[in-house]
C-alpha cells in the first residue's frame, strides 16, 4: 500500500484535533486521559514523518492544496461548534467548544475528500 496525500492530511488532521482536546482536558483535570492522548500524538507524530518521507513528489504536490482545505475545514467546524454551544448551551466551556470543533472539522475534511477529490497537480 502506498502512501498517499489524503492519508497524510487526515493524519495530521488527528494530530490538530488530539491536540486540540488537550486544554479541555487539563481544564477538566483528566489525567489519565491526558497521559493517552499526549502518547496517542507522539505516536501518531511518529508515522506522520516516516509517511512524509515515504510519499512521491506528485503526492507531494496533492498535499498543499489538502492541508489548505484541512485548515479550512477545522475553521469551519469550530465555528459550527460554536454557534451551536451558543443557540443550545448555557456558559458552554470554551475547551470543549474547541475540541468538538475540531472533531467536526475534521469530519468535515474526510467527508469532502470523498466528495471532490484534489486533482493531480504537476
Amino acid at each position: 500500500m502506498q502512501p498517499t496525500a489524503e492519508r497524510l492530511s487526515v493524519m495530521l488532521g488527528l494530530v490538530a484535533t488530539m491536540l486540540l482536546t488537550v486544554p479541555r482536558y487539563l481544564a477538566e483535570g483528566h489525567d489519565t486521559r491526558l497521559s493517552l492522548i499526549v502518547m496517542a500524538i507522539v505516536v501518531l507524530a511518529a508515522v506522520s514523518i516516516v509517511h512524509w518521507r515515504m510519499l512521491s513528489e506528485r503526492e507531494v504536490s496533492r498535499l498543499k492544496p489538502l492541508l489548505r482545505r484541512l485548515l479550512l475545514a477545522l475553521l469551519a467546524g469550530g465555528g459550527v461548534m460554536a454557534l451551536w454551544h451558543l443557540v443550545t448551551t448555557t456558559g458552554e466551556a470554551w475547551p470543549r467548544i474547541v475540541s468538538h470543533g475540531a472533531a467536526a472539522g475534521l469530519l468535515l475534511h474526510v467527508i469532502a475528500m470523498r466528495w471532490k477529490p484534489v486533482p493531480d497537480v504537476r
